[in-house]
């Protein structure tokens, strides 16, 4: 309770209404607290430039954080009522964080890449036993990539040298010659790119569909207090989404604005991983390696899977029971949104 307090404190202190949304009547706009961590989130920042929130009656107020770890203090503190966030949503359930997840903005595993020096001996993720040492943050994609990547190449994860770097620290790391190879994500698999450093492969070239999920979620009582909420956050996505169809520099120069990115690697990154994501239709379809609708496949088979190798690699003390992402994963607010809007969801 004294953490719970302490963080809601500071969120007061900086001039934020901590605790969630205020009641709303029919006519004003639902407040709530929005938290992400600082990435690429293309139709997010879109949305914000074009006041497509304000457009649908919600009024957000934003958080951004360096890392996941006081957006998981946020949840924890049910400070936050939104997020978007990658694989730390995982590690929220598995701390018995309730959550709804909604939807898949991204997947971010195609942006995701195994980054070596120009004379390193790995020339693919075959040759990840080559590596001297090799980066992967503990706790993310990179760490799950790293585990699949060596699994299927038949090397032992636990022989690898690895070291706990994160992707914005990798540049630094290689010009000092501290490791010879490294798991960036996106922005910074691009920007290593663009420095002369190579990306050999990304995570869907050993592992189909990737496992870097990139996901919405809210917090279930903040849900249940005002269920339209889910759906009038599709209609934002849906909103960028049109207008980045229309005008792909918006997301370009979102992406410069916010990331501090040149044109060259903000484009970069625009195609890798906004080019390549889900459509909503893809989630709805219990076939799809996206699905957020199957029991056992798409999304939960996802997290499933990471949740697995963070237990394998000692990152998490204990599994995860499948139930708990299986009640995690809720479809009801995308259902809704296909039958209430009718909309093209292929094309979304």
């Amino acid at each position: 309770m004294k953490f719970k307090h302490l963080f809601a404190a500071l969120l007061a202190a900086a001039g934020f209404l901590a605790g969630g949304a205020s009641a709303a009547t029919a006519s004003a706009p639902i407040e709530f607290n929005y938290g992400y961590p600082n990435s690429d989130h293309v139709t997010l920042y879109v949305a914000q430039d074009l006041g497509l929130f304000e457009k649908v009656g919600l009024k957000p107020k934003f958080f951004t954080f360096t890392s996941g770890a006081p957006l998981m203090a946020g949840l924890k503190s049910e400070s936050l009522d939104v997020v978007t966030s990658g694989l730390g949503l995982a590690f929220a359930l598995g701390q018995n964080v309730p959550l709804s997840i909604l939807y898949v903005n991204m997947n971010d595993a195609t942006g995701e890449g195994l980054v070596v020096n120009k004379d390193s001996p790995v020339k693919s993720w075959h040759d990840i036993g080559k590596a001297g040492k090799v980066a992967a943050a503990s706790g993310t994609c990179a760490q799950v990539a790293l585990y699949l990547m060596a699994e299927k190449a038949g090397v032992d994860f636990h022989k690898l040298n690895i070291v706990n770097i994160p992707a914005p620290l990798l540049r630094n790391s290689f010009l000092s010659n501290s490791i010879d190879a490294g798991i960036a994500w996106s922005p910074y698999s691009a920007l290593l790119a663009n420095e002369g450093f190579k990306v050999v492969n990304y995570d869907t070239d050993y592992t189909p569909g990737g496992v870097c999920p990139r996901m919405t979620a809210v917090r279930p009582d903040f849900l249940k207090k005002h269920p339209d909420v889910g759906v009038k956050l599709l209609q934002v996505e849906q909103m960028a989404v049109e207008a980045v169809a229309k005008n792909p520099q918006l997301a370009i120069d979102a992406l410069v604005k916010r990331l501090g990115l040149t044109p060259a690697v903000a484009k970069a990154t625009f195609e890798l991983v906004y080019r390549q994501r889900p459509s909503l239709a893809e989630q709805l379809d219990p076939k799809s390696s996206h699905s957020i609708v199957s029991k056992d496949a798409g999304l939960v088979g996802k997290l499933k899977l990471a949740m697995d190798v963070f237990y394998k690699t000692k990152t998490i003390p204990a599994p995860i029971p499948l139930s708990v992402i299986q009640q995690a994963v809720d479809p009801t607010s995308l259902e809704r949104f296909a039958a209430e809007h009718k909309a093209d969801l292929a094309a979304r």
